[in-house]
């Protein structure tokens, strides 16, 4: 199984796609702007405390005040509150929580107005984005990812990723970062720890702990709604997350990130440095590794599966609902148990695809094809969660409904992932008429001529529509072949899917479109 992501730098910030066989399972947009990342802490202020929701709303800077649930405080509530008064006060030289004393834990049945009063001061940390009309969620139970190891203040507990199986294993990282932790930090050991030597944790630990110092010493002349640690880029976070031993690339195509990411890598695991790849051809990246096309198919609300079926995906406020049709299937197997089990199957494997590539969170209702077969039913459950085993968000699914219906929850962090697919025809403006099209390839027959002939151009690139590609490039001898002869220049044609098909465009040999001054 190959992996490979793929980044795509623009104006508006950057696009990520995680590619497994060559198929696009997870896509990410970072915009540039965004202050507001799962994993932030901020110096918030207490705005409002309501007793009915046992909740406070939090002023962190969005438009909309951040929301904090009492049990997110944290048992350690109270020692984060002082912590926070004395580093204020420059009564701590640094981060260190050796000589600090833990405050008892706050009762989890407490009120919220009894731990806290409107204007105070607070370290919380984002854990869900602001998503529709609703601000960010907080937490006050902090903590810092790193490649290996979770820090966590305030706490001495050491645990282990539950997907790290080995009892052997498990003993020997509980004992190992137990002898190496920091006195009052706590550690969440993760699943790509399984195996790694004390010299790398011990690495990463203790670049966790210089996050958190250099955090507090901003936290010493921080006003409220000030970002005191923030979360590493998404570049970063994803590589961070994902990157293991079955990565073949990574390829960028624009150097600072490119930069960002060796760098990185050369940090967290400096044997796959050479991944890290240098996009330098003349196609938009998303367009070369066919990435643009898959995102049109993937994100409609009609998604095709391969063996004829496909799926109907609504999204509401309260649930994304999605339905299984069997389509031109049910012509090719010999009876309706038999061609509902297997568009089932195929569906599950794509349904997995979807919560993953849309990141698609809260509660979703699937409406399989109805199966009378209890063992069949068993199947389609047992093909959705070994499919959904390497998502990374936490899931619950459960079993077939006799209405065959089936329920997942999945957690949810960040908005989804929507991608209008349908869109005004940027050739006719939503008129239903355009410049016929065969006008288009003598308009670019004609440039191309003026170009060489008056212009002097040595390097000529036709960006253009596949259809107008295959139409130049067609036969043996093609119309581009033509040109050659007549001109004794060669003249590039690239595709682009996202042009319209009555549009193109002239790029020189440095990239820079070229104007046709006639």
């Amino acid at each position: 199984m190959s992996n490979e992501l793929v980044i795509n730098s623009t104006q508006e910030g950057s696009r990520l796609a995680l590619l497994v066989n060559k198929s696009l399972v997870e896509y990410h947009q970072e915009t540039l702007g965004n202050q507001f990342n799962v994993g932030d802490i901020f110096l918030g202020s207490v705005n409002k405390v309501v007793p009915g929701l046992n909740a406070a709303f939090i002023d962190i800077g969005y438009e909309k005040d951040a929301f904090l649930h009492y049990h997110d405080l944290g048992p350690q509530f109270k020692s984060l509150q002082k912590y926070i008064k004395v580093s204020r006060g420059q009564k701590l030289p640094t981060g260190k929580l050796d000589k600090f004393k833990l405050e008892h834990d706050i009762d989890k049945h407490g009120k919220v107005n009894q731990v806290m009063n409107r204007n105070n001061l607070m370290l919380v940390q984002v854990v869900k984005e602001p998503i529709s009309t609703k601000g960010p969620r907080l937490s006050c139970e902090l903590s810092i990812a790193g490649r290996f190891l979770v820090l966590v203040p305030f706490s001495n507990a050491v645990n282990v990723s539950k997907r790290i199986t080995n009892s052997d294993e498990r003993k020997r990282l509980s004992r190992l970062l137990t002898s190496i932790k920091p006195a009052n930090f706590g550690v969440i050991i993760r699943t790509v720890a399984e195996g790694k030597e004390v010299a790398e944790l011990d690495a990463d630990l203790r670049n966790l702990v210089d996050t958190w110092n250099n955090g507090i010493a901003k936290l010493k002349k921080a006003v409220p709604k000030d970002k005191v640690i923030g979360e590493v880029s998404k570049t970063s976070a994803l590589l961070r997350d994902i990157l293991n031993e079955s990565f073949d690339s990574i390829v960028t195509d624009d150097k600072a990130v490119h930069n960002e990411v060796r760098s990185f890598i050369r940090n967290f695991a400096p044997d796959k440095e050479k991944i890290a790849k240098m996009y330098s051809g003349k196609a938009k990246i998303f367009e070369h590794y066919g990435i643009e096309k898959q995102i049109k198919f993937a994100f409609g609300q009609s998604v095709s599966l391969k063996g004829g079926g496909y799926l109907i995906i609504e999204h509401t406020e309260a649930l994304h609902v999605i339905d299984v049709n069997s389509g031109n299937k049910s012509n090719k197997e010999e009876n309706q148990e038999t061609t509902a089990l297997s568009v089932n199957l195929e569906a599950a494997r794509e349904i997995a695809r979807q919560l993953r590539l849309r990141d698609m969170g809260g509660i979703i209702v699937i409406d399989f094809i109805d199966m009378k077969n209890s063992d069949n039913k068993r199947l389609v459950y047992k093909k959705i969660k070994d499919e959904m085993a390497n998502d990374r968000s936490k899931f619950t699914a459960l079993p077939l409904s006799k209405f065959g219906l089936m329920q997942i929850t999945r957690q949810r962090v960040r908005p989804e992932m929507n991608i209008v697919t349908r869109e005004v025809c940027p050739s006719c403006n939503g008129t239903g008429k355009i410049t016929a099209s065969i006008l288009t390839s003598g308009q670019i027959e004609k440039h191309i001529d003026y170009l060489i002939t008056k212009q002097n151009e040595k390097e000529i690139t036709v960006v253009l529509h596949p259809y107008l590609h295959a139409y130049f490039t067609k036969g043996l001898i093609s119309k581009k072949v033509k040109w050659f002869f007549k001109y004794y220049k060669k003249i590039r044609l690239v595709q682009d899917s996202s042009f319209a098909i009555t549009q193109f465009m002239f790029v020189d040999k440095f990239g820079e479109e070229i104007e046709v001054n006639q």
